[in-house]
């Protein structure tokens, strides 16, 4: 029986309807199974036909034993003796995984030959409208019939509520008359607030992002349903020992996992997979394994492994342990021997080409049925360096004609030739991540194996191999992985951005990697804060680049000491100060203690943008006869200025009110000459934009980097800066006021300090 619009047609399924689950892989396979389990096949009245799919769409499926006595309730609906109003009641006793299908209890329960006639339905009517009778006169036809259903529910749980509905309607007529064009006006009734003393308000408590998982004692039901294409079902779930096994080994607790392949550079896609296994085993008290995905020797290198250790500890996570999956090669071998003994695995000599082919056209291997006996053999020749690459491989025996990919004998392991960064030459033949994966997370004792939504289709194979080892079962909980806008988060463009020299290395600022973020100056605590907000949904989306630095922005607006740097300096005289003066400036703005000290003198400089020859009314910075106030210093006012032969202005004189008399609207930065005749500070400092100029190149396809933002960088060569930067290091972060914010870059030296804007004082997204 294979699903289509017109088998679902059949059953009463508005058509619109059954279009809608033809595309929707989960529905359509359930609603098949209950078909099937119905034996209605060739169809049924419409009534049923709706109360099939209710339970289709509704039945709780995830309960071992639920899904084990479904076929007998199906026979209850397809018989006429349960009907749409008692699904719930039945719901409800399947939700709490009866061992066995007691037929005086579910009968009891969910009202099985009860019979309300339309008399007791109507007496139980009139009872509640007497009750409300004075609130019903009152509010008319804007009374809640909610209220009255549910009170009626309470008289007769069984009664035929489509039936209560209309005779609640027609007696709310006979005793209110018609409608009204009153009664059709919405009111908004203010509620009184209630006199609170400031004391008794308390901080509402934010609800943790973690509340979403299930408690590890609970993972006893059904994880998938695994339907092969002979009609058989697979419903993997936990036996009571194995889960009480699982929580002596686990002392009840959490245990979550980071599992990255060390071929590359974290992004921030990992800060938020981070934030989910991390934080979750922090939430609840319990454990989180950093473990190494290290079963390609080919890609992998040490170079990355410290790379990633050192950057989980710089996002603020502490691991339990910190494991690879080489550490259970030998085990992972001693259970693939397992699976061809039992049957379901068998050594394949076809191509990558043949199997890729084989499998698009749902085609079994030639060898798939061989003698458990030869697979046997040829596998430990396999392990022993007797057979070369691409000659053989150990395949997964699944199900060939399925319509989920990832039950279409997957690879289990293949011959690999090449020596291993923890494992040297001791292995030549390498497990694959889909054999690897979901057994380790079981020798680990996982409670909640937390991935994204990418690998959904896989759960089947996750489950199945488990199964068919006989393994515990770990929750698998998919949420959406994270898409930023203005960049690119894939590791082939990555790689590609970098090794083509795009970019300028992995760290480069105007990456998502982490190291790129870090030398760019973003706080880890500010980046686990932007992952927090996002939260943990399936909803699949693009999230903006200045939500995170709204979060940055807010660190550091709190955190980073205060400074001046002009950008592109503008030399300004003034010509009535006589003798240099010590002003005061704000380190930080909330600490009146946190000050520097800085002089006022003769020469000074601002940015030129602060300069204008042609004055306007929105303009607060200087020209000619105009005043603007020198950040905690003094207000100058412009008097004349100096340009070179070219026409530009390269030099202001001005005078200053000492007594501070004139009250300008402008507020400018300065930097002033450290000696007469002196140069002050000179830095270099870069500035970074958006990457890419779309804010989605991922759909661009193959023109992707067309869309590289040109300018996206730009280098500032001698900005002056105040002399109290003088002694910063590389990582110190800084506010350069009405600028933004920067940290000093690695590159600096004692010669020249390089500093990297981290983001503006306010968004330029628009």
């Amino acid at each position: 029986m294979e699903a289509s619009v017109e088998l679902f047609c059949r059953i009463g399924i508005e058509e619109t309807t059954a279009q809608n689950i033809m595309v929707n892989p989960k529905v359509r396979s359930s609603v098949l199974a209950v078909i099937k389990e119905a034996g209605v096949q060739n169809g049924c009245n419409k009534s049923v036909g709706n109360v099939l799919y209710t339970i289709a769409t509704k039945y709780p499926a995830n309960r071992a034993n639920a899904l084990r006595h479904r076929p007998k309730f199906l026979s209850y609906v397809t018989s006429g003796k349960i009907k749409s109003h008692q699904l719930d009641a039945a719901f409800r006793y399947f939700s709490s995984d009866p061992e066995e299908f007691l037929v005086e209890d579910f009968e009891r329960v969910c009202g099985v030959g009860v019979v309300v006639s339309p008399e007791d339905a109507e007496l139980a009517v009139e009872k509640v409208l007497e009750k409300n009778k004075a609130k019903l006169l009152d509010e008319r036809y804007k009374f809640n019939v909610g209220i009255l259903l549910a009170q009626v529910r309470e008289l007769q749980p069984f009664a035929d509520f489509t039936y209560v509905k209309k005779v609640i309607d027609k007696k709310m007529h006979e005793l209110l008359g018609e409608r009204t064009a009153e009664d059709d006006v919405k009111t908004k009734k203010k509620k009184p607030k209630p006199e609170v003393l400031i004391e008794e308000i308390l901080p509402v408590e934010e609800v943790s992002p973690y509340s979403i998982f299930p408690k590890p004692e609970d993972n006893i039901g059904v994880h998938v349903e695994i339907r092969f294409s002979d009609g058989t079902v697979l419903n993997p779930a936990n036996t009571r020992a194995m889960l009480e096994k699982h929580l002596k080994a686990t002392g009840g607790r959490v245990y979550t996992r980071f599992p990255p392949e060390p071929n590359g550079y974290l992004h921030i896609g990992h800060a938020k997979a981070m934030f989910v296994d991390f934080g979750f085993a922090c939430d609840a008290n319990g454990y989180c394994y950093l473990r190494f995905d290290d079963t390609n020797p080919d890609a992998e290198k040490e170079e990355y492994i410290e790379h990633i250790k050192e950057i989980v500890e710089w996002m603020g996570w502490k691991p339990f342990k910190i494991t690879y999956s080489s550490d259970y090669f030998q085990e992972l071998y001693e259970l693939a021997v397992e699976l061809i003994k039992s049957g379901h695995a068998y050594v394949d000599h076809q191509t990558a080409d043949e199997i890729k082919e084989y499998r698009e056209n749902f085609k079994e291997s030639p060898w798939r049925n061989r003698p458990v006996e030869e697979s046997l053999d040829l596998f430990e020749k396999m392990k022993a360096g007797l057979i070369e690459e691409g000659q053989a491989t150990l395949r997964m025996k699944q199900d060939m004609k399925n319509e989920n990919y990832n039950m279409l004998d997957l690879i289990a392991y293949r011959v690999k030739k090449a020596s291993h960064p923890r494992t040297k030459d001791k292995w030549c033949i390498y497990p694959s991540y889909d054999f690897t994966h979901c057994i380790v997370d079981s020798l680990e004792n996982i409670s909640h194996s937390l991935c994204t939504l990418e690998f959904e289709s896989r759960r089947v194979s996750y489950y199945w191999l488990l199964d068919r080892l006989n393994l515990y079962l770990p929750y698998v909980w998919e949420y959406s992985r994270l898409n930023m806008t203005n960049n690119v988060l894939s590791k082939r463009k990555l790689n590609r951005l970098v090794t083509e020299k795009y970019v300028d290395g992995w760290d480069d600022p105007r990456l998502l990697t982490l190291a790129g973020l870090r030398r760019r100056g973003m706080p880890a605590t500010a980046i686990n804060a932007f992952c927090r907000s996002i939260g943990i949904t399936r909803s699949d989306n693009l999230i903006r680049m200045d939500k995170l630095e709204h979060f940055v922005r807010d660190e550091l607006n709190k955190t980073a000491p205060r400074t001046m740097v002009v950008l592109h300096p503008l030399k300004v005289v003034i010509e009535n100060l006589e003798a240099t003066e010590e002003v005061e400036g704000k380190r930080l703005p909330d600490d009146p203690s946190a000050t520097y000290k800085m002089p006022f003198t003769r020469v000074v400089y601002i940015e030129r943008s602060d300069f204008r020859t042609k004055d306007s009314k929105d303009f607060y910075g200087l020209a000619k006869g105009k005043s603007a106030l020198l950040r905690y210093a003094y207000p100058i006012t412009c008097v004349d200025y100096v340009c070179d032969k070219d026409g530009e202005v390269i030099e202001i004189r001005a005078t200053y009110d000492a007594k501070k008399s004139i009250k300008p609207k402008g507020v400018l930065h300065w930097v002033p000459e450290p000696a007469e005749g002196a140069r002050p500070l000179e830095v270099e400092v870069r500035l970074f934009d958006r990457l890419f100029l779309s804010e989605d190149p991922a759909e661009l396809k193959d023109t992707w980097l067309e869309d590289l933002n040109p300018h996206s960088k730009q280098v500032i060569h001698g900005a002056f800066a105040l002399d109290n930067l003088r002694t910063a290091k590389p990582g110190d972060r800084f506010q350069f006021e009405r600028t933004g914010y920067f940290c000093v870059d690695p590159d600096s030296s004692a010669e020249k300090l390089v500093f990297n804007r981290t983001v503006t004082l306010k968004t330029s997204y628009p």
